[in-house]
């Protein structure tokens, strides 16, 4: 016998059930790559963010593996405490001089940094701008941090200034994504950030999907559109094309000293073990010398695009990593993204709410440890579906 409470998550369960929507966990049995072993199947494998191989790169693991001895694995402690290690304070240095910021602060994932970043930022006094395809930590951030919140149609210019002008709120700060997660589109920074000057406000940019892999030596969106402000906070995750875990902060001093201070994400969460700092030290140096990883990449997109075109796909206008195939309702995404599978190829199915309702998705994932073989496989079977 079950209570009212309980029988209504029940009966929510089979309503996602019947709508093809339920989601369920698969369990890796083997380290990141494009080869993987899961559910004891061996698969081609275009789910993950590891966008230029680095997950179970050598020079990571040896770092992690000399860090251990040093550092433990536990740090016990909050970093205003005790558990500010050495490792982390270089880590965060070495992170800013990479992306031409004056300092920079570790999260331990992107969703605390952002949710750090605007509650700190604005609050009661403050409005927050927001694009309506933003990813799920800066929605969520923006309401938690009680501030008046606004949302503007996916990359619409017109309508955030049309916001910013009736603004009447002592702190305003506009979050965006710069590489979106479902659509792979770049935001346009220089315009954004022209309004922000304009109007007196923050600029927020979440650069989970273009840290490592857009800019010189994959410094990210800022130096891809050669852009500065002390106005910018500039936030990316470190668990995606960098190959670790975590996230990171950088902007002026002041913004990093201040989060520091006031940031409860950041206060009250116990430090991130040391040794995956010390892997990010090395995955930084990686991360630089990988140009020739991001020209292949190119490659493989270009090659995916033109083939998935060919064959009468629907894309969006994506260059990065992520590459779309919109197939509109759920039943149609999940029986292609079933045929993928029974070819050996594992893709995941996007369905709503992470994304719009009718917008169903595949979202193939390209990595620099992918061939071009490994792409002509995923278009034989695209073909025949």
């Amino acid at each position: 016998m079950t209570f009212a409470a309980l029988r209504r998550l029940k009966q929510e369960l089979t309503r996602r059930e019947e709508q093809s929507a339920l989601r369920r966990r698969r369990v890796l049995d083997s380290a990141q790559g494009v080869r993987i072993r899961m559910d004891g199947q061996d698969w081609l494998s275009f789910c993950s963010n590891d966008y230029l191989g680095l997950a179970q790169h050598p020079a990571l693991v040896a770092a992690v593996q000399a860090a251990v001895v040093r550092t433990g694995v536990g740090t016990g402690a909050s970093h205003l405490v005790c558990g500010h290690h050495a490792e982390h304070e270089a880590f965060e240095h070495e992170l800013a001089a990479f992306v031409g910021l004056p300092a920079a602060l570790s999260f331990s994932t992107g969703y605390l940094a952002n949710l750090a970043v605007v509650s700190a930022l604005t609050g009661r006094d403050g409005e927050v701008f927001a694009d309506r395809l933003n990813h799920a930590s800066l929605n969520d951030a923006a309401l938690l941090s009680r501030a008046n919140v606004h949302r503007f149609a996916h990359g619409d210019l017109a309508m955030l200034e049309r916001q910013l002008a009736a603004s009447t709120r002592r702190d305003r700060l506009v979050a965006v994504d710069a590489v979106f997660s479902m659509d792979g589109d770049v935001a346009d920074v220089p315009a954004l950030l022209a309004l922000c000057e304009r109007y007196d406000a923050w600029l927020l940019l979440d650069d989970a999907h273009g840290f490592g892999v857009l800019g010189e030596q994959g410094r990210g969106v800022l130096s891809h559109f050669g852009v500065q402000s002390p106005r910018i906070i500039y936030m990316a995750t470190l668990g995606k094309a960098a190959g670790v875990a975590g996230a990171v902060v950088a902007g002026d001093e002041t913004v990093i000293t201040w989060l520091l201070q006031t940031a409860r994400p950041y206060v009250y969460t116990t430090a991130a073990p040391a040794l995956l700092s010390a892997a990010l030290r090395a995955s930084l140096t990686e991360v630089a010398a990988a140009d020739a990883a991001r020209s292949h990449l190119a490659v493989l997109i270009d090659r995916l695009r033109e083939g998935l075109r060919a064959r009468g796909w629907r894309l969006t206008n994506s260059r990065m990593p992520i590459q779309p195939v919109i197939l509109g309702n759920n039943e149609a995404a999940l029986d292609v993204g079933k045929r993928l599978e029974q070819g050996g190829i594992l893709v995941p199915v996007i369905r709503p709410p992470t994304v719009p309702q009718g917008m169903a998705r595949l979202r193939i994932s390209l990595s620099a440890a992918h061939s071009l073989a490994d792409i002509e496989a995923v278009l034989s079977v695209m073909g025949a579906a």
